[in-house]
């Protein structure tokens, strides 16, 4: 349900408390990473309410609904896209941007939110690097010790505790995941050894997800949505001197870089869309329309969507709650592979399973020429349909 009212709710960047309404979805699954053994756990998944708004002064999106409390971040998470050639390229172009383009190649790199060290350990390896690293994420798997003692993990949450030193700091893809992100970035900001110390903050761009009506972008985990310009607020008012916001991976993130120093950034947004709810359109006319087009598709055969992580979770729970669509979830990442979906329960099967399947249901664009290869070594008939033509 949508509305396009005007409500009170404090936002968490700028402190303003005007925010309009953009979408309202409940009891939608809290997690999009986490693995289930069985269609029943999957069933049962943690569930949370999304109540999202837009900052009317410097564009940030967040959840005034979340509950930090609902969320469980450890060994069962599971978010690695690592097995991609097209992220893959994606992560060794912004090693390749922080060792070269900013030189740095020596001292600690801290990275905050390190999954399971995959982007950290590129970084360390990178033929102009001389750095050693400390990796923090309650999810780590893996040895504490690595890259021949260049690298060490911490498996615990990143906090003022730690009283590491760093002299660059990385942070992807995890203040989308926190009510407080601008307290977050402080207690990085409180980390750095000078005011040469450089920040690198990667998150979901909601300028995308609004101005591609990308409504499967809109989940639960991800409670704080930033613009470009609420992305150098949030980075400014944490006390950090912001150098560029540029948009990455096909225009779907935000890669920021700043210095531990202070800077200055305007307050309001001068490019703000008045209309947020606009962008997106009415959520149940397109939802209904999308089961039409799902039904369409079924009628010739078998269809499968591809990707078990955040975007296909949310689609398959928005317009296939009850498997009968849908009839299974591809992923190339072995660790997900034998699980179900939590909320609908969509079985996750490899590649392989894409086989005698009428179409392959591909809902992030920039996977769609690898998996296009991918089929034609597996089942040459099989359709893949770009959700987003």
């Amino acid at each position: 349900m949508m509305s396009s009212a005007t409500n009170e709710s404090i936002c968490p960047v700028c402190s303003h408390d005007r925010a309009t309404d953009v979408v309202r979805r409940l009891a939608v699954p809290v997690h999009q990473n986490l693995l289930y053994p069985t269609l029943e756990a999957a069933r049962s998944a943690r569930r949370g309410d999304l109540d999202f708004r837009a900052c009317d002064r410097c564009g940030f999106l967040f959840n005034s609904a979340f509950d930090p409390a609902l969320m469980e971040y450890g060994p069962q998470y599971e978010n690695s896209q690592q097995h991609s050639t097209a992220f893959v390229d994606h992560l060794d172009a912004m090693v390749d941007r922080i060792v070269r383009h900013h030189g740095r190649t020596d001292g600690t790199v801290v990275e905050v939110g390190c999954g399971k060290g995959d982007f950290l350990r590129r970084l360390l390896n990178h033929p102009a690097s001389h750095a050693q690293g400390v990796g923090v994420d309650p999810s780590y798997l893996g040895p504490p010790v690595s890259e021949d003692g260049r690298a060490r993990f911490l498996a615990r949450f990143f906090d003022s505790s730690l009283d590491l030193e760093a002299d660059v700091v990385v942070c992807r893809h995890v203040i989308e995941h926190l009510a407080d992100p601008v307290g977050m970035m402080t207690t990085v900001r409180s980390a750095a050894v000078s005011d040469r110390t450089t920040v690198f903050f990667e998150t979901p761009c909601a300028d995308w997800i609004l101005r591609n009506s990308v409504l499967w972008d809109l989940f639960y985990e991800h409670c704080s949505l930033f613009t470009a310009h609420s992305l150098g607020l949030a980075l400014t008012r944490a006390g950090f001197r912001v150098t560029d916001v540029r948009h990455v991976f096909g225009g779907q993130y935000l890669w920021a870089e700043a210095v531990a120093a202070l800077g200055e950034w305007p307050l309001e947004d001068p490019q703000l869309p008045r209309d947020p709810v606009g962008s997106l359109g009415d959520e149940p006319d397109r939802v209904g329309q999308w089961r039409e087009q799902l039904s369409r598709l079924r009628e010739g055969g078998p269809v499968v969507l591809w990707g078990a992580g955040a975007k296909g979770l949310t689609f398959c729970n928005l317009v296939d709650p009850h498997r009968t669509m849908i009839d299974r979830v591809i992923d190339v990442n072995p660790a997900k592979q034998d699980r179900f979906l939590g909320g609908s329960g969509h079985p996750i099967s490899g590649p392989d399973a894409a086989r005698g399947a009428a179409t392959a249901v591909v809902l992030n664009p920039n996977y769609v020429e690898e998996i296009r290869r991918l089929l034609s070594t597996i089942d040459p008939e099989v359709r893949v349909v770009n959700w987003m033509e």
